[in-house]
């Protein structure tokens, strides 16, 4: 039986390897760490020395300033959740939709078409915040989750996601043995299609909600009754004048916040490996 001897070069890639990821490890949950440190050290302890593993006693003080001033973490909970959950289902599902119309079917403006759809992603929000912001004015549109809900609907980067899934592997013999038995298309869709799709449709589910849940410059526009407000806006108001000293109560404040977002990682951190995965196998 033969024996193969591994070369030392092997050895050191996987030690330079595995201490390059350890360090990214550390580097990625070193702010995190920080953040829940400082949530219970006095806002005194944090001006003298901010970086500091050791914890400290001030968590109830930091508590009770926290909630004595107006911060409401279940208002802000549920009005990030209506708006997170609703934008998610709409940028999905409909995203889903587009790129099945750009794969399945063959139409003539289908390439000038999808070449508009990545020219969009090229146009930052902030480029278009005025003009929408006047078009819901005149709507009456605003204090309303509405504005911040419905233009997922229109989501460019998950329609190029989708769309590069879709191509290898929406197998088109059964799309046409389902319209020859009578199916039609949206039947189609949502009974053969989504199924097929889910790895792909949970991965960009995580990373929508992530991205609705922390989002702050529109809410801040378009949103200006306090029961309206959502998580992340109310945090920032803790920068305020009132608030400016209380660092402890600032990172109590963002703990808060990330916490949502750390309980969906961990539950479904396998579905974002497995479909960035084979999002750029398949693509």
């Amino acid at each position: 039986m033969a024996v193969v001897n591994k070369k030392p070069g092997s050895y050191a890639f996987k030690i330079i390897a595995y201490t390059f990821c350890l360090l990214l490890t550390v580097l990625s949950l070193f702010p995190f760490v920080i953040m829940i440190v400082n949530a219970t050290r006095s806002s005194g302890q944090i001006q003298s020395h901010a970086l500091s593993l050791v914890p400290g006693t001030n968590l109830a003080k930091n508590w009770s300033i926290l909630f004595g001033r107006g911060f409401n973490p279940l208002a802000g909970f549920k009005n990030s959740l209506i708006i997170s959950v609703c934008s998610t289902a709409c940028n999905v599902y409909f995203s889903t939709m587009t790129a099945f119309a750009l794969v399945a079917y063959d139409w003539k403006l289908r390439k000038p078409f999808f070449t508009l759809i990545m020219a969009v992603l090229m146009i930052p929000a902030q480029v278009t915040s005025i003009g929408f912001y006047q078009f819901m004015y005149k709507i009456h549109w605003t204090n309303s989750y509405l504005p911040l809900i419905l233009p997922a609907i229109a989501a460019p980067t998950t329609v190029f996601f989708m769309r590069q899934y879709m191509i290898p592997s929406l197998p088109m013999e059964i799309l046409q043995s389902a319209r020859i038995d009578g199916a039609g298309e949206f039947r189609i869709f949502n009974q053969i299609v989504l199924p097929m799709m889910k790895p792909a449709m949970a991965t960009q589910a995580i990373f929508s909600f992530v991205m609705s849940w922390n989002q702050l410059f529109m809410p801040q526009i378009l949103i200006t009754r306090m029961e309206k407000y959502t998580m992340p806006m109310m945090v920032s108001l803790l920068n305020g004048d009132a608030y400016k000293t209380e660092y402890g109560s600032v990172y109590l404040g963002l703990f808060l916040t990330i916490v949502p977002i750390l309980i969906a990682y961990f539950l479904l951190s396998k579905y974002i490996i497995e479909g960035v995965a084979l999002g750029g196998v398949k693509g």
